[in-house]
């Protein structure tokens, strides 16, 4: 293989990876002259790179011609691995939450109506040292409920709250109004609402096109939670998110909290 050809084979993979980056990241369908104007290729090349990223199923044309994100797409998220993949992309973040707050960091997830905890990082701490992977809890009583509530990722929930403590909220329009403020704030706070002495903060993890997929939180005990503030945990996990949020491909728009 001549130097000539490896430079233009780079150069094709190089120009469809730009091609299908902005159509997957775009979070809307793509229109053949928006890309065009957008990558500055000619027209020419640009049909000869989207028909090859159509026949590998990486994007799809729809009826209106419009250029989506392909079937590996959707058969990836599907397949249990997205999650592992899903904690791998966290991870570096989730440890770096852990190092600042010194507190434990939790990813969690939808999953069937529920709040599903699939990865963690502990605290440094003995006290407050506690696995949430796999632990079923109310989500109404924790931070990362709230999230996934707050911004329609997870289905509100129907008939009566349980009430874990005095601190629980087991009142709809309680509820409700907490949600409000999380969207307001950006984060969620729970106090004492599912243990007595246990706290939590948590952010939204978001997609390409904006939608909440996931939550991080920051928990410990109430009395360390507190005396590290709220806010400044909620505004750390905020800033820190957005990053992980970049790597999903999401460009946020508006502004953070809002939807």
């Amino acid at each position: 293989m001549t130097t000539q050809t490896q430079q233009t084979g780079s150069q094709a993979v190089e120009r469809a990876s730009a091609l299908l980056g902005v159509i997957v990241e775009s979070g809307a369908p793509r229109t053949f002259t928006s890309l065009v104007d957008e990558l500055g290729m000619a027209k020419s090349t640009t049909s000869r790179l989207l028909s090859a990223l159509e026949r590998a199923r990486l994007v799809h044309r729809d009826r209106a011609g419009a250029f989506r994100p392909g079937a590996l797409f959707s058969l990836h998220a599907a397949r249990p691995s997205a999650l592992h993949d899903l904690s791998e992309l966290a991870r570096p973040t989730m440890e770096h939450l852990s190092e600042l707050s010194g507190e434990t960091v939790v990813l969690a997830v939808p999953r069937g109506g529920q709040v599903v905890q699939i990865d963690q990082v502990d605290s440094r701490y003995l006290l407050g040292a506690v696995n949430w992977v796999g632990v079923d809890v109310p989500a109404h009583c924790t931070a990362l409920g709230k999230i996934l509530y707050a911004y329609d990722a997870l289905p509100r929930p129907h008939g009566a709250l349980e009430r874990r403590t005095p601190h629980s909220p087991v009142d709809r329009a309680q509820l409700d109004h907490m949600l409000v403020e999380v969207r307001r704030r950006g984060f969620a706070v729970s106090l004492d609402e599912l243990e007595l002495g246990l706290a939590a903060v948590a952010a939204p993890v978001r997609t390409v096109d904006g939608v909440v997929a996931a939550a991080i939180s920051v928990s410990g005990p109430t009395s360390r939670i507190n005396d590290f503030g709220i806010t400044a945990l909620g505004d750390l996990l905020v800033t820190e998110l957005k990053g992980l949020s970049a790597l999903l491909g999401h460009r946020p728009a508006r502004k953070e909290g809002t939807r």
